[in-house]
């Protein structure tokens, strides 16, 4: 289902045309930090399945998008787990290698399939900046998305929807180091608190490889905006999901979130804005 393109339909022809880390060392540089640490920008990587909720779904919630220190330093955005489905081809399909995976809007698949991912609109916005003490803009990174859809499958590997490849995508930052996807809100699964992973590479020549990430995170979506967006018809299982689930029991999150948390603007009717400053190797 990896959808092999052989006439130059990799990476290189849309460039020519436009677990988890060791817990042990988060800790410590949570520690390093202190407690000034200011919030950044969450579907899966164990198979579909529970949530918790609780929220207000208005012009703001929950995260303030950064990761700087009280010292203005930019601590390393920590490093996540890709999980069993994150389709660079370092576990069965790779979208990397198809045309058309450089997109703003992941809402539908592309290349030979078709179908769009219903739900409420979302905007992933990332503001990739040097870590350490520069915090620098990092113009002309590149960053592949993916995560669940509205029914908490994943496109490439989930039943229902292996004939599909939505819901990915990959963009490069401008000068000023952001970059944005349009997309909708993911649902909440048994056993992981709703999310969106991430990969980051040097440029978009380089996201043409998995090899050739820098660094692989998972964004948390904040408890009011997914109690908001679970009310609404298609999110009727994430309810009883997002119940059963807080980030302090999550499997990759329960060591903290912080970092990993987006600012949030919106409301489940006129769709949501995510904003999350990402500090990796520059």
């Amino acid at each position: 289902m990896d959808d092999d393109h052989r006439h130059r339909g990799d990476l290189s022809h849309d460039i020519d045309t436009l677990m988890r880390v060791n817990l042990e060392r988060r800790r410590v540089l949570r520690w390093s930090l202190g407690a000034g640490v200011l919030p950044l920008i969450g579907c899966g990587s164990n198979s579909p399945g529970a949530g918790g909720g609780a929220g207000s779904g208005g012009a703001s919630a929950a995260g303030t998008g950064g990761a700087s220190g009280t010292n203005g330093s930019c601590a390393r955005i920590p490093e996540e787990t890709a999980g069993p489905f994150p389709g660079d081809g370092s576990n069965g399909p790779n979208v990397l290698n198809l045309s058309g995976i450089v997109r703003g809007d992941i809402r539908s698949s592309f290349g030979a399939l078709s179908g769009t991912a219903g739900g409420v609109p979302l905007t992933v916005t990332l503001d990739l900046v040097a870590s350490g003490a520069s915090c620098a803009n990092l113009a002309g990174y590149a960053v592949y998305i993916w995560h669940c859809d509205r029914e908490g499958r994943y496109s490439l590997y989930s039943a229902g929807a292996t004939d599909q490849n939505y819901l990915r995508g990959v963009q490069q930052a401008g000068a000023d180091g952001t970059l944005s996807f349009t997309t909708v809100f993911p649902g909440c699964y048994a056993g992981r608190w709703p999310h969106i992973h991430f990969e980051i590479y040097k440029s978009l020549a380089d996201a043409a490889a998995v090899g050739n990430k820098v660094a692989t995170s998972q964004l948390a979506l904040p408890q009011a905006a997914c109690t908001d967006v679970y009310a609404t018809a298609g999110y009727e299982a994430s309810v009883g999901n997002l119940a059963m689930l807080s980030l302090a029991t999550d499997m990759v999150f329960s060591d903290g979130a912080t970092a990993q948390l987006p600012a949030m603007t919106g409301d489940a009717t006129t769709g949501y804005i995510a904003t999350l400053r990402v500090p990796v190797p520059g």
